[in-house]
C-alpha cells in the first residue's frame, strides 16, 4: 500500500479513502496474505482510521514449544491528530510530567499517512502475549531421569574415593 498524502484525503469523495488489500506485510510473517479493508477519513483537524483485517500466523506455544497456527483478526480504529509539531526530536522528556495530549498520535497536516505501517502496528498488537496451543496444554513431559538424574558417571571415581575415606 502506498503512502497517502493527507491533503489528497480531504479532496476525496466524502473525505474518505477506502483501501481493500490482500498482501504480505514486511516484518510480520504470515501463512496467508493479510487481507481486509482500511478506511481513512479526514475530519478537519484529525484523521479517523479504521480497519478490518485477517491473517494466519504460526506461533510457538509457551508451554510445550510446539508450533501452531493462529488466526489474527483485527478490528481497529484510531484518531490521529493533524498538528504541526515544533519539536523534531520525537523523544518525550523523562523528567517531566506528561499530559494525555503528549501521548496522542499526530501527523503534520501536509504530510503522509502510511497505511502499511499503521496496519503492521495493529497486527503486532493483536498477537497474543500468552501463546498457548490449547487451553489444556500440559507443557513439556519431564521424565523421572531428568528430575532425579543420580550420580553423573564423570564423578563416579570421586564417589568411589569418597567411600574409601574415613567419616
Amino acid at each position: 500500500m502506498k503512502p497517502i498524502h493527507i491533503p489528497q484525503i480531504a479532496q476525496a469523495h466524502e473525505r474518505t479513502e477506502t483501501i481493500e488489500f490482500k498482501e504480505n506485510l514486511k516484518g510480520i510473517e504470515t501463512l496467508t496474505p493479510v487481507q481486509g479493508v482500511l478506511n481513512v477519513t479526514h475530519q478537519g483537524n484529525y484523521l479517523e482510521v479504521s480497519a478490518q483485517a485477517d491473517a494466519i500466523v504460526t506461533l510457538v506455544c509457551h508451554r510445550c514449544l510446539q508450533q501452531f497456527n493462529h488466526r489474527l483478526s483485527v478490528a481497529a480504529s484510531e484518531l490521529i491528530w493533524l498538528t504541526d509539531a515544533e519539536d523534531d526530536s520525537g523523544m518525550l522528556p523523562i523528567d517531566q510530567d506528561l499530559s494525555v495530549d503528549d501521548l496522542v498520535e499526530s501527523l503534520p497536516p501536509d504530510g503522509f499517512f502510511r497505511p502499511t505501517d499503521w496496519l503492521y502496528e495493529q497486527l503486532c498488537l493483536a498477537i497474543p502475549q500468552k501463546q498457548l496451543c490449547d487451553k489444556q496444554c500440559t507443557g513439556i513431559e519431564v521424565s523421572d531421569a531428568v528430575l532425579n538424574p543420580g550420580v553423573d558417571r564423570r564423578w563416579a571415581s570421586l564417589e568411589a574415593l569418597k567411600g574409601q575415606l574415613p567419616s
